[in-house]
């Protein structure tokens, strides 16, 4: 198995929307790919807390793949490529750690 796990940090305002907005409009994508993309076993997507510490990145995403290939293959689908596209206009940074357990 392994573990796919991206944290954003979005900017103030982009695409004429405020970070909420697109916040909110990037969780539902992400979300969205449950049982669109074949190899997304499991996926949790979250917003940090309004009451966390402003520097914590903003949105989280943890995901579940059975294999390298099934990872391999989330990430060039088009589905995820379209997250991928509105997430460049939106985020300030992104960090991601995967490993297999």
């Amino acid at each position: 198995m392994v573990k796919h796990i991206v944290m954003f940090k979005f900017l103030p305002e982009a695409m004429g929307r405020t970070k909420k907005e697109n916040l909110e409009i990037a969780k539902n994508m992400l979300e969205d790919l449950q049982g669109k993309v074949p190899t997304l076993l499991s996926s949790v997507v979250e917003i940090n807390s309004e009451n966390a510490n402003p520097d914590n990145y903003d949105l989280v995403l943890v995901a579940d793949y059975n294999s390298w290939d099934d990872l391999n293959a989330y990430i060039v689908h088009p589905l995820h490529k379209a997250v991928g596209e509105f997430m460049k206009d939106v985020r300030e940074s992104r960090a991601c750690v995967d490993y297999e357990y």
